[in-house]
C-alpha cells in the first residue's frame, strides 16, 4: 500500500514538474506562482527550483501561522523535490528547447497545462501532505472563513501581484492556467483514484 502511495506521489511530482517547465518554455506566461519564481531567479538570481524552495519554506511557515499550527515538516521534502525535478527539467533537458512560431508555443503551453494538472491529480492520490501553494489556498479559507474558489482566488492574485513586482513571465498563458488547471485536476482525479484503489 506505501509502495503504490509513495509511486504515486514521485509520478504526479515529476510529471507536475515537466508540465511547469513547458508553460515557462512557452513564453507565453507561466502560472502565477511559477512567474514569480521565474522573476525571482531572473531579477535576484539563484536557479527557479532554488526559488521554488525558498518560496515553499516562506509559504510552510505562513501557512502554519494562518493555521495556527506546527509548520508541516513534511511538506519540505516535497518542495525540495519539486525544486530539484525543475532545475532538473530546466536546465539539464530543455535548456536548449526553445519554441519559436505562436502556434508551437501555444502546443507547449497547453502541453504544459495538460501535465501540470495530470501531475497534481496524481500526486493528490497518495494522501500526502499539499504542496506549500496548495495548503496556502486551504490556510485562506480556514482563517477568512471563504470557499475554496475564492481562497484559490486571493492566493492566485498574491501570486500574481508578486509576480508582477518581479517581472515574472506574466501573459496570456497565465490566465489560461489559473482557470484550466482546476477543472483539468477534477476530471482527471476520479479516473486516477479509481486506478489507485484498484492497485491497492
Amino acid at each position: 500500500m506505501h509502495a503504490i502511495r509513495i509511486a504515486f506521489y514521485l509520478t504526479g511530482l515529476l510529471i507536475l514538474s515537466f508540465g511547469v517547465t513547458l508553460t515557462i518554455k512557452s513564453d507565453l506566461g507561466a502560472g502565477p506562482w511559477d512567474a514569480l519564481n521565474v522573476g525571482l531567479s531572473t531579477t535576484i538570481g539563484l536557479t527557479v527550483g532554488s526559488w521554488v524552495i525558498i518560496v515553499g519554506l516562506i509559504l510552510i511557515v505562513i501557512n502554519a501561522l494562518l493555521l495556527q499550527e506546527k509548520p508541516d515538516v513534511f511538506a519540505i521534502f516535497t518542495i525540495l523535490i519539486v525544486g530539484g525535478l525543475i532545475d532538473f527539467w530546466l536546465l539539464y533537458v530543455l535548456n536548449q528547447f526553445d519554441p519559436t512560431g505562436l502556434l508551437f508555443k501555444i502546443i507547449v503551453l497547453m502541453l504544459g497545462l495538460i501535465f501540470l494538472s495530470l501531475g497534481i491529480a496524481i500526486y493528490l492520490q497518495a494522501k500526502y501532505p499539499l504542496i506549500p501553494i496548495d495548503r496556502f489556498m486551504l490556510a485562506i479559507q480556514h482563517r477568512l472563513k471563504v470557499n475554496l474558489m475564492v481562497a484559490k482566488t486571493i492566493a492566485e492574485i498574491t501570486a500574481l501581484i508578486l509576480a508582477l513586482l518581479f517581472k515574472g513571465p506574466i501573459g496570456i498563458g497565465t490566465i489560461i492556467i489559473a482557470l484550466s488547471v482546476g477543472p483539468l485536476v477534477q476530471l482527471f482525479f476520479p479516473p486516477l483514484e479509481r486506478l489507485r484503489k484498484k492497485w491497492s
